[in-house]
C-alpha cells in the first residue's frame, strides 16, 4: 500500500509549511489526485488518518479533488481525456498516446488555525 508513504509525505509537507508560516493546527487539507496517478482515494484517506495521529493535522478533514487524465495522441494529433495510462485514443483508436496530465498528486490548499 504505497498510499501510506504518500500520506507520510503529505504530512511532512504540512509540517514544513507550519514551520515556515507559523501555524499550529490544520483543520482541512485539499489534495488534488490525478486519475492516472495510481492512488486509491479511500486508501489515501485511511492512511492520512493513521499518519496524522498525534500531529498538528490530527482530526483534519482530507478533501480529495479528482483531476482527469489527459494525453496527446501522436497519430491524430489530438489532446484527449483518458481513463487509463495505456488505453486507446477515443478519437482514432491508436495506442500511441503520451500522457500530458492527470498523473500528479499535490496539496492544493490547507485550512489552518
Amino acid at each position: 500500500m504505497h498510499e501510506m508513504s504518500l500520506a507520510e509525505g503529505v504530512l511532512q509537507l504540512i509540517e514544513d509549511a507550519a514551520r515556515q508560516q507559523e501555524f499550529s493546527k490544520v483543520t482541512t487539507v485539499w489534495l488534488e489526485i490525478g486519475q492516472l496517478a495510481g492512488v486509491e482515494a479511500e486508501a489515501m484517506k485511511f492512511c492520512f488518518d493513521a499518519v496524522t495521529r498525534g500531529s498538528l493535522a490530527e482530526g483534519a478533514k482530507l478533501e480529495i479533488i479528482a483531476t482527469p487524465g489527459t494525453a496527446w495522441c501522436m497519430n491524430c494529433s489530438s489532446t484527449v481525456v483518458c481513463c487509463e495510462r495505456f488505453g486507446a485514443c477515443p478519437s482514432c483508436g491508436s495506442y500511441q498516446m503520451q500522457v500530458t496530465g492527470g498523473d500528479e498528486m499535490r496539496v492544493k490548499e490547507l485550512e489552518v488555525a
